[in-house]
């Protein structure tokens, strides 16, 4: 189940969000764990039943580590903390990595002779893990205690908004909400202005330039010209922009309905001006992750510049590969390790008066990035990164048909509220509209029109996907 499926707006929302406000507090968070255990089995079948297995350890685990604690044993407390750390990597590697380990292994004469053809990637596994890895670092680093309750410790690592593609929530971060929480009306109200942004992002943007890059990736290079490479990869920029924003958005928004307040994911990424601060801004609660629980731990910056550029490629290596199982998002993160490296060299470093020569240095390091992730393989990607700067013609033209009005004004609105333009335009119409009951009329409006115009999007396709579900 998806969050832009009509099954979920219409019947799944709706039933949740009134029996959840029907019921008393204390029985709140054992039915916001039913509905999630639900939500995932909907999409996942029996795999929930790993999922509820991962709670069971990670309850079981996060005790052990806190009355060690308590006892003053802290060899102890390491110990649990390492076989829970452990036990959580094992299960993500053997169904998200398993294939990959085994296919090449093979390739260099190791043949491992199991039976894999039944093993499939569960979604979200990925974000489930990090979120319960850091649930067991905190209570070790004594930040947090182990939850007691398995039902409150099972609803935050399966608590469906963010469950299946994010963002990750660290459980410091809402613990105290865990607990108790309240939603007021106006925090309410945001959720659902929120949710509806993300809607109109993934419904109205993302699909219809996803259609376009998926058209474009999908022919041969040798087919394509110059022209459509950048025209292929300029869709897809914005489409993996919009799709997993447009997702957080809607995750954030559904957190506040609920009386939760997650951490923003995105913070316009593509206006910055170099790698390192586009990291801060792109897939924030998977970088700060990185940063808290490997960088730091692994010295960071503290043990001089050639350590730094080690545990930096150590970061990217594992970040490309938390993307997935294969050799381009292993390079995919290597090349921006590597950009973060030559960032950190005096003779990169640009007076501050060149910030367009800065902005187009990073987009141009993106976008060619983007083409590593994208690509199938490795020999694609690099065959399609030589056609973008070939300057060559080419024989395919089926994507130019999808390039109507429409799909360029959506592209054009794509690149402009990649920027922050919204916030200005609030500013604007503060200014035009001071009556505040007129402004809220006419926000009301506006993400009702929002609100239709993408379930006419919706209801006239079958092009709906998530890229960051497969992660």
């Amino acid at each position: 189940m998806v969050f832009s499926s009509t099954v979920f707006i219409f019947l799944f929302l709706p039933l949740v969000l009134g029996i959840y406000f029907l019921l008393q507090n204390k029985l709140r968070n054992l039915f916001l764990l039913i509905a999630s255990l639900f939500f995932y089995a909907w999409g996942e079948g029996l795999l929930v039943l790993l999922m509820m297995g991962s709670i069971g350890m990670n309850y079981i685990m996060g005790i052990a580590i806190s009355e060690s604690l308590d006892k003053n044993r802290p060899l102890t407390s390491k110990m649990f903390l390492a076989l829970g750390v452990g036990l959580n990597l094992l299960v993500l590697t053997y169904y998200k990595y398993i294939h990959f380990l085994v296919e090449n292994l093979a390739m260099v004469g190791i043949h491992i002779d199991i039976d894999i053809s039944n093993v499939t990637l569960p979604i979200g596994i990925s974000f489930f893990t990090f979120q319960s890895i850091s649930y067991l670092v905190d209570v070790y680093r004594s930040t947090v205690k182990g939850q007691r309750s398995i039902v409150n410790l099972g609803m935050y690592i399966a608590l469906f908004p963010q469950l299946i593609a994010g963002p990750i929530v660290r459980y410091v971060d809402i613990s105290k909400e865990i607990q108790r929480r309240t939603v007021t009306p106006a925090l309410f109200k945001t959720g659902i202005t929120r949710f509806l942004t993300g809607f109109a992002k993934k419904i109205i943007i993302a699909n219809n330039v996803g259609l376009v890059a998926d058209k474009v990736f999908g022919a041969p290079v040798g087919d394509l010209s110059t022209s459509l490479t950048w025209i292929g990869v300029l869709c897809y920029t914005l489409q993996i922009y919009y799709d997993f924003s447009g997702y957080s958005d809607m995750a954030i928004g559904l957190g506040k309905m609920f009386g939760f307040n997650f951490k923003e994911n995105f913070d316009h990424p593509y206006i910055s001006k170099s790698v390192q601060e586009f990291w801060r801004r792109w897939h924030i609660s998977l970088s700060t992750w990185f940063r808290d629980y490997l960088y730091i731990p692994l010295g960071g910056n503290r043990k001089g510049k050639y350590r730094t550029y080690v545990n930096l490629l150590i970061v990217f290596f594992l970040t490309g590969l938390w993307h997935g199982a294969s050799w381009n998002f292993i390079v995919w993160g290597m090349f921006h390790g590597f950009f973060l490296i030559v960032e950190r060299m005096d003779f990169f470093k640009l007076p501050s008066k060149f910030t367009f020569l800065k902005r187009f240095y990073l987009l141009l390091v993106v976008m060619v990035g983007w083409v590593i992730f994208r690509a199938e393989n490795l020999g694609y990607a690099l065959e399609y990164i030589g056609t973008m700067f070939a300057f060559t013609g080419g024989t395919y033209a089926y994507p130019y048909l999808f390039l109507n009005t429409y799909t360029l004004t959506v592209i054009a609105l794509g690149i402009l509220f990649s920027a922050p333009l919204r916030a200005l335009i609030v500013k604007r119409a503060a200014m035009i509209i001071p009556n505040p009951n007129s402004a809220i009329a006419l926000e009301h409006i506006l993400y009702v029109s929002l609100f239709i115009l993408s379930l006419l999007e919706l209801a006239q396709t079958t092009y709906n996907p998530f890229i960051y579900f497969r992660f």
